[in-house]
């Protein structure tokens, strides 16, 4: 197993952990504004992620990203199944037969990003992962144009995350189940920038 493959691995590994360890707090998210199963759900999924880890070696990054949004793909219901599943699936296939530069990192980043956008057509401020995913891409890429390394820039990228989840708790969600709500799903926080956050600060652990 190259070290990249390796990185990335201890990514899925580590997210799979640290989803486990707030599925109770994912779900209660949820369950104010959603179907109350998003950290059911996305624990199931990484699970099942890491069951494939545990019995396939994989030979480069994009196999290994792919198998992983497949999975997540087929074991998960709910909106956030096909949402994470697509992004990893499009993560991985930016990397195809590229060098894992920091900058081709973050294009592969923003394209698995764009496969969301293309299931959910979320904008900033509707509510969503997106209000987390948006600012972290704009850090990430800051970062490398700055000259910053993987590390900085994945740093950069799960703090403005962060800052982008926190800054949902306001917004009146115009997106998904929540959007069912109106005004009441004003001041709480969504659950899948929340998770969101959790999968980029899990990457600036490990991947850098």
């Amino acid at each position: 197993m190259s070290k990249e493959v390796e990185s990335f691995t201890d990514w899925l590994r580590d997210s799979a952990q640290v989803l486990h360890d707030n599925a109770a707090y994912l779900t209660e998210l949820d369950s104010a504004i959603g179907d109350a199963d998003h950290g059911a759900n996305m624990d199931r999924g990484f699970g099942a992620v890491v069951a494939v880890l545990d019995e396939t070696s994989f030979d480069t990054v994009d196999e290994l990203l792919k198998k992983a949004g497949m999975t997540l793909v087929s074991k998960v219901g709910g909106a956030s199944g096909p949402l994470y599943g697509t992004f990893f699936l499009r993560f991985g296939t930016a990397l195809a037969g590229v060098k894992l530069t920091p900058a081709a990192i973050g294009e592969g980043l923003r394209a698995g990003v764009g496969g969301i956008l293309a299931r959910g057509k979320a904008e900033i401020g509707d509510k969503t992962m997106y209000d987390a995913w948006g600012p972290a891409l704009d850090a990430y890429d800051t970062a490398v144009a700055g000259g910053g390394d993987l590390a900085a820039a994945l740093t950069a990228a799960a703090e403005a995350s962060a800052k982008g989840r926190d800054a949902t708790v306001p917004l009146e969600a115009r997106k998904g189940r929540a959007s069912y709500l109106g005004e009441r799903s004003v001041g709480h926080q969504d659950p899948g920038a929340t998770s969101t956050t959790l999968l980029l600060e899990s990457a600036a652990r490990t991947l850098a």
